[in-house]
């Protein structure tokens, strides 16, 4: 038993917000500053009150209409967020309600920017475990409500979005290898050391990052479990069609795709128009290059994403 992606859809909330616009708001950055340290160009912002489970909504109707999956086929619907609508109940069972199924199992994941290829992992379990048929797995996240907008090395860098896919149990290969991991002792170089007691909010509420630490971190886990899930696949690197990295940063993606030997034309960027926008990014990078056509029936795509925890994770699947 496989578990095979049928379906893809993605979300950007808004207009695209340049660069120049967010300097044009009194944030002490220009559009060259930007461009040259990560290759953002623009992301999209959430008006204020927006919720993950709106903008995961509409990406997982996408995602449904492409499979031509009902919400009541789905008997599994995973969320990866770090912005959830609530402390509880999960953005997961928030999204299910709006879907209209009942009954099937739904919860979160909060893996931050790893958060959709550890998703992606656990649904593939349940599916070849023979469990569960038909999976939905979501990524959203409204980054813009934990940034400190006085912060021009982190607030420039993310953006608002959701994208999804349904995955259903299949005799054909789908998903070949996953592979999960985390190292807690780094937890320091990425989070938002903030949390609610008592109804006020203690600690720091805003993103923090040490962008050194978390470039040299990132590159040297993406490469290795690039290797590891092909490995497991019995695939080689130079066999992979398309590589769809986390996208944080274009020189993190660059050297990734280069330590891999992965020529740059294999590797899909949307950075550039959305930043950084944690879970949602790999799955909204897999729905724009399916959708114009780049990836292919019986191509070999490579997911992987690394975000704080420090978290990674990967997986490979033949579309």
């Amino acid at each position: 038993m496989y578990a095979r992606l049928s379906g893809t859809g993605s979300y950007l909330p808004g207009n695209p917000v340049s660069n120049n616009e967010l300097a044009a708001r009194g944030i002490d950055t220009n559009d060259e500053w930007i461009v040259s340290r990560t290759g953002i160009r623009s992301r999209h912002l959430a008006h204020v009150g927006t919720t993950s489970s709106e903008l995961g909504l509409i990406a997982a109707q996408k995602a449904l209409e492409m499979a031509g999956v009902t919400a009541a086929d789905l008997d599994l619907i995973i969320v990866a967020t770090s912005t959830p609508d609530f402390i509880f109940p999960s953005t997961a069972c928030l999204i299910q309600g709006k879907l209209g199924n009942k009954g099937a199992a739904a919860f979160d994941v909060q893996a931050v920017c790893a958060g959709f290829t550890y998703a992606l992992g656990i649904a593939e379990k349940f599916i070849c475990s023979g469990s569960h048929k038909k999976a939905l797995v979501i990524g959203a996240e409204v980054f813009s409500r934990i940034l400190d907008w006085n912060d021009r090395g982190t607030c420039v860098l993310f953006g608002d979005g959701a994208g999804a896919v349904v995955l259903e149990a299949s005799d054909k290969p789908g998903i070949l290898a996953t592979a999960m991991h985390a190292d807690g002792s780094q937890n320091g170089i990425l989070n938002v050391p903030g949390q609610i007691c008592g109804g006020q909010v203690t600690g720091d509420p805003f993103l923090r990052m040490d962008g050194q630490a978390v470039f040299k971190f990132a590159v040297r886990v993406l490469a290795d479990v690039a290797e590891e899930v092909c490995k497991a696949a019995e695939t080689q690197t130079s066999d992979v069609d398309w590589l769809i990295p986390h996208q944080a940063n274009i020189r993190i993606i660059e050297a990734t795709g280069k330590k891999l030997g992965i020529d740059r034309d294999k590797v899909i960027v949307t950075v550039d128009r959305h930043g950084n926008t944690s879970a949602a990014s790999v799955p909204l990078a897999l729905d724009e290059a399916v959708r114009d056509g780049r990836i292919q029936r019986g191509q070999k795509v490579l997911l992987e994403g690394v975000g704080g925890g420090f978290t990674w994770g990967a997986a490979l699947l033949e579309f």
